[in-house]
C-alpha cells in the first residue's frame, strides 16, 4: 500500500518537525493527531512558514480536540482527493462501492462531492478499489467505512486514512450503485452475509453520476462567517433526481452557534456529470432561506466553473479560482415587500404628507332604494295555520307535484 512519508509518532514540538523536513523537504502537511474535520491542518512550504503554522495548528486542535500534538506528512501538491466505499461482514467478505472525488475543499473540508471520480482512468480506479478492499480484509474489517487516498498528477495514489464509520457524503455512493448503505449495515450488524444482502462484487455497478453539495449557514461574501438566528422562511427543492438529507431545517428552526454549522444535504442524481451539475444548479436556485445566511452563492459558482464540469479539478482548485468568492447580492423581494406591508398595516405610513393641511371629511352618500313588502312564505303559513294547514296548502298549490318514493313511506315535494 502506498504511503506519503511521514511522522510515526505525533510530534509536539518544532524540533522533532525540523528533523523530518530534512530527510524529506518541503512542502508539508501539519495535521492534528486526533483531529478531524480539517481542523488542526496547516500547509508550510518553507523554513519561514513553519513556526506560524506549527503554533496555528497545535493551538486549534487543542481548542478542538483538547490534544495539541500533530503529525507531520508530506504534502503532495495538485492531488485530487479520492475516497473508496467499503462495507464489510462478520465472516470475511469485504466489497467496494466505487469511489468519490471530494477535490472541493475549503479550509481542508469537504464542500462538493462527487461520484463516481470524473476522468478517473479504469486502470487507477481499479488498483485504488483494490488496495481499499485488501487493506480491510487484512484487518478484518466490518460494516461500512471510506478508505481515502491521493491521486497525484502522475497517477500515482497514497493512503491517507481510514475512516471507520458511515461519511456525510455516503449518499453519492448509494445514489449510483442504488445500495442502501445505512439498511446495510443494520443488517450486517444482525449477522447478514454480503452474499445474502446480494452484496457481491460483480452485481454492483455504476449508474449515472450523483453530486452533493453541502449547505451550511454561512456567509460567504463575509469570509464564510457561521451565521446565527432564526429561520424566516425555508422552502426546499424537489423533482425528479434530487434527494434532500436534513434534520434541523424548517421554518422557525433556530440555528445555534454551538454547532455544525451544516443544514441541508442536497444531492442530484443523473445519467452524467454534466447533467447531474445542472439538476443541482435547479435544485439550488429553487431553495428560499431567508432569516440567516447560506452558502448557496458559493455552491451555484463552483458547480457552473469549466473546470468543476469538465472533472479536471484538484484540492487546490479553490484557492486558483478567486471569481468563486464573488457573488450576486440576492434581491429577497418577496421578503422586503411583506415587510413593508406588515410595517404600514400595523404602524402606519412612515413618509410624512406632503402638506399640514387636514384630509377632507368625506361622508359617504347611500344610494336610496325603494322597498318593498316582503310577501309571506311557506314558513309564515306554517306557523298560522300548523302542520294540518300547510300541509292542506301544499296539495292545493298548482306549482307542486307529490311524490312517494319507491319501497319509502316518506313523501318528496319538487316544484
Amino acid at each position: 500500500m502506498p504511503i506519503i512519508p511521514g511522522t510515526v509518532d505525533a510530534v509536539d514540538n518544532l524540533d522533532a518537525v525540523r528533523e523530518f523536513v530534512k530527510e524529506h523537504g518541503y512542502p508539508i502537511m501539519l495535521k492534528a493527531a486526533r483531529g478531524g474535520g480539517g481542523r488542526g491542518m496547516r500547509i508550510a512550504t518553507k523554513e519561514s512558514e513553519l513556526e506560524e503554522a506549527f503554533q496555528r495548528a497545535s493551538s486549534e486542535a487543542k481548542a478542538a480536540v483538547g490534544d495539541g500534538r500533530l503529525f507531520v506528512e508530506r504534502l503532495v501538491t495538485q492531488a485530487r482527493h479520492i475516497e473508496v466505499q467499503i462495507i464489510g461482514d462478520h465472516h470475511g467478505n469485504v466489497v467496494h462501492l466505487y469511489e468519490r472525488d471530494c477535490s472541493v475543499q475549503r479550509r481542508h473540508q469537504k464542500v462538493i462531492e462527487v461520484a463516481p471520480a470524473t476522468n478517473l482512468d479504469p486502470v487507477i480506479r481499479e488498483r485504488m478499489t483494490a488496495d481499499a478492499v485488501r487493506l480491510c480484509k487484512q484487518v478484518g474489517y466490518q460494516n461500512a467505512g471510506t478508505v481515502e487516498f491521493l491521486l497525484d498528477k502522475q497517477g500515482r495514489h497514497y493512503f491517507i486514512e481510514v475512516n471507520c464509520r458511515l461519511q456525510v457524503e455516503h449518499t453519492c455512493s448509494e445514489e449510483i450503485t442504488g445500495i442502501d448503505i445505512v439498511q446495510s449495515q443494520i443488517k450486517i450488524a444482525e449477522g447478514a452475509r454480503l452474499p445474502d444482502l446480494g452484496l457481491e462484487q460483480d452485481k454492483i455497478k455504476i449508474m449515472g453520476a450523483a453530486v452533493q453539495c453541502r449547505m451550511t449557514t454561512e456567509d460567504p461574501a463575509n469570509n464564510f462567517t457561521p451565521d446565527v438566528g432564526r429561520i424566516d422562511v425555508f422552502r426546499s427543492a424537489e423533482g425528479f433526481g434530487i434527494r434532500i438529507d436534513s434534520a434541523s431545517a424548517y421554518t422557525d428552526a433556530v440555528i445555534s452557534p454551538f454547532y455544525d454549522s451544516l443544514l441541508v444535504k442536497v444531492i442530484a442524481h443523473a445519467r452524467n456529470h454534466q447533467e447531474a451539475c445542472a439538476k443541482m444548479v435547479r435544485a439550488l436556485t429553487e431553495f428560499r432561506i431567508r432569516g440567516v445566511k447560506t452558502n448557496i452563492p458559493f455552491l451555484l459558482n463552483v458547480l457552473q466553473h469549466k473546470e468543476f464540469l469538465n472533472g479536471s479539478i484538484t484540492t487546490g482548485f479553490l484557492d486558483e479560482n478567486p471569481i468563486l468568492f464573488k457573488f450576486v447580492p440576492t434581491q429577497n423581494r418577496a421578503q422586503k415587500l411583506l415587510h413593508y406591508l406588515s410595517e404600514i398595516l400595523v404602524n402606519g405610513p412612515l413618509t410624512p404628507l406632503g402638506t399640514d393641511i387636514k384630509p377632507m371629511a368625506i361622508k359617504p352618500e347611500l344610494p336610496h332604494v325603494k322597498r318593498k313588502e316582503i310577501p309571506d312564505g311557506w314558513r309564515q303559513v306554517l306557523l298560522k295555520e300548523g302542520p294540518q294547514g300547510f300541509a292542506k296548502a301544499v296539495r292545493k298549490h298548482s306549482k307542486f307535484v307529490l311524490r312517494r318514493r319507491k319501497n319509502k313511506d316518506n313523501i318528496c315535494v319538487y316544484l
